[in-house]
């Protein structure tokens, strides 16, 4: 790997792709800026090293035609460079992938395939499907060309806050981490370059810590980056050149997604967030520090946008369950409901049972969804809670209010 080819990267790219803003993200983190790859054509970085990586390619290799395995960003890559050097590719999603990823893949004019449950086992097929086609198979992160496209990026963050202080970056199979941490560890040995996974799929980090590619069972929300292994290349250079590689968990993710949508007006993806999430979340320490995050993408199915919303209302105190166990006697429920309007609680959903055989006789069980401010308007309400009466426990989350004011 050489910094020369980095450059030629940018100069290939230059007109293909949008040279993404950073933007100030102190409205949810002092010293934080967002480098927001979400905004780039297809709708994440990946057509960066797609599309050096295929421009690379001989007239007769072009004439096979090319293959890739990917969850959605890649693929999208992949086939936006076929469809711009009129060139035929095939890819390999898995079946679970998120419909628009596949459609919107699809909309580029290349034929889709979808096999088995997760990335690995897209990408075998696709290995299979070389060796039978001949095409040329298009390596989603574990590639030079790949990486040297990726590690534009980190150009373009030098060259636009050349005072940077931490670069904070996704990581999945490691190509986007390794180009970056490249780039700018080679030009600016100072910054501090972290990268950031999902608590549930930890491959980079596990294999960091065990100095050998180790493999990890792969669980998360964040699709993009649900990887259960890194590759050999990016590997050894996120090894090098990363300082530390840091786990942000699913909730934490969705709660920064609902904060880039609230606050920024930026949408995210899972994978895209992560970065942001380790700033927000204190994963590590950027007090003093001019960091950017970067936002790797933006392409979140609509259909699970809801669910994402939901666990990031709930991880940030704004939306919580709470099951009150009440004597049955008239003005009871009334009680209930005053003292939360009192508190300034919003009552979502209610449900009233006095009949199933799991409430004991001479008593009732209501269930609410309550909204709230902020965590510290929901505790201030269990406060409000215990004063007038009720011994309030918490269990996996939910609050239980018993009566006991007989």
């Amino acid at each position: 790997m050489k910094i020369e080819m980095i450059h030629e990267a940018k100069e290939v790219l230059r007109g293909v792709i949008n040279k993404t803003p950073i933007i100030d993200a102190s409205l949810i983190h002092n010293n934080l800026w967002i480098k927001a790859e979400n905004l780039q054509k297809t709708g994440a970085f990946k057509l960066r090293g797609a599309y050096y990586k295929i421009s690379k390619l001989s007239p007769e290799e072009r004439a096979c035609g090319v293959v890739a395995a990917s969850a959605g960003n890649h693929a999208q890559g992949v086939a936006y460079a076929c469809r711009d050097m009129g060139i035929k590719g095939t890819i390999v999603m898995p079946a679970t992938a998120p419909l628009s990823k596949i459609e919107a893949t699809r909309s580029y004019g290349v034929n889709v395939e979808l096999v088995g449950d997760t990335f690995n086992e897209a990408y075998e097929f696709a290995k299979e499907l070389v060796c039978k086609t001949g095409a040329v198979f298009i390596e989603p992160f574990d590639d030079e060309e790949v990486i040297a496209g990726q590690g534009t990026i980190g150009l373009e963050i030098l060259e636009k806050m050349p005072d940077v202080e931490t670069v904070l970056v996704p990581i999945g199979g490691g190509g986007l981490a390794s180009g970056i941490a490249y780039a700018i560890k080679t030009l600016k040995p100072s910054v501090r370059v972290i990268g950031v996974q999902a608590k549930h799929a930890p491959s980079m980090k596990v294999s960091i810590d065990d100095n050998k590619i180790t493999e990890a069972e792969v669980n998360t929300m964040a699709d993009g980056i649900a990887v259960k292994k890194p590759g050999n290349k990016t590997f050894e250079i996120c090894r090098d050149y990363l300082d530390d590689v840091v786990l942000v968990g699913d909730k934490e993710i969705s709660a920064t997604i609902l904060m880039l949508l609230e606050k920024m007006k930026l949408v995210a993806e899972g994978a895209g967030a992560t970065a942001v999430a380790a700033a927000v979340f204190h994963k590590i320490s950027i007090d003093q520090k001019k960091t950017v995050a970067v936002l790797s993408g933006g392409n979140i199915d609509v259909n699970y946008l809801s669910q994402i919303i939901d666990l990031g209302l709930i991880k940030t105190g704004r939306r919580f369950s709470v099951s009150f166990h009440l004597t049955d006697k008239p003005g009871n429920l009334k009680r209930v409901i005053d003292t939360l309007s009192d508190a300034g609680a919003n009552i979502i959903t209610v449900e009233h049972d006095r009949l199933s055989n799991e409430v004991l006789k001479h008593q009732c069980s209501v269930s609410m969804v309550l909204e709230t401010l902020n965590q510290q308007h929901k505790e201030s309400l269990v406060d409000r809670l215990r004063n007038e009466g009720y011994e309030v426990e918490i269990r996996k989350g939910e609050l239980i209010a018993t009566d006991i004011d007989e």
